[in-house]
């Protein structure tokens, strides 16, 4: 498994994000009769992908004023460690933003089955792209962001 984990880190977060959504509108495009039609819906979607966004800017801002990388493909190159804003309420803002992303995408597309992939995108987050993060993470600040983990969840 660590073998295909590294395998599969190649793909960074946003074709993860790419993919899954790719693949939530095929699921649609196939499924059609698992469509769901509501008043607001669109707008609902508009508003989470701008909860999204606002999520992701916020933490890239305060990376960027930690002085410290926003690139999660080499976490060992991270400066500080950044625990404020929030970075509070997640220790995955971004990634979270990227989750509701794919919400607001699967409230636009109307289509029951294409939530099916969102655990399939936690899961993969989870089991590579954060696992190799929290690992070089911790070996870098160590009994601090142990403690920063214990205090905040990891998505939410």
């Amino acid at each position: 498994m660590a073998r295909l984990s590294a395998y599969l880190l190649w793909l960074p977060p946003p074709g993860v994000v790419a993919l899954t959504a790719t693949m939530m509108w095929l699921t649609g495009q196939q499924a059609g009769g698992w469509s769901v039609v509501f008043s607001g819906q669109q707008p609902l979607a508009l508003l989470m992908l701008l909860t999204a966004l606002v999520a992701m800017l916020l933490a890239v801002w305060q990376l960027h004023r930690a002085r410290t990388t926003v690139l999660p493909f080499n976490p060992g190159n991270s400066s500080s460690l950044v625990t404020g804003g929030i970075f509070r309420y997640s220790r995955n803002p971004i990634y979270l933003g990227d989750l509701l992303l794919l919400l607001a995408w699967a409230l636009w597309l109307g289509n029951f089955l294409s939530l099916l992939w969102l655990p399939l995108f936690i899961g993969y987050m989870n089991k590579v792209q954060i696992a190799a993060e929290e690992r070089a993470l911790a070996a870098k600040f160590g009994a601090d962001y142990l403690d920063y983990c214990h205090r905040v969840r990891r998505w939410l």
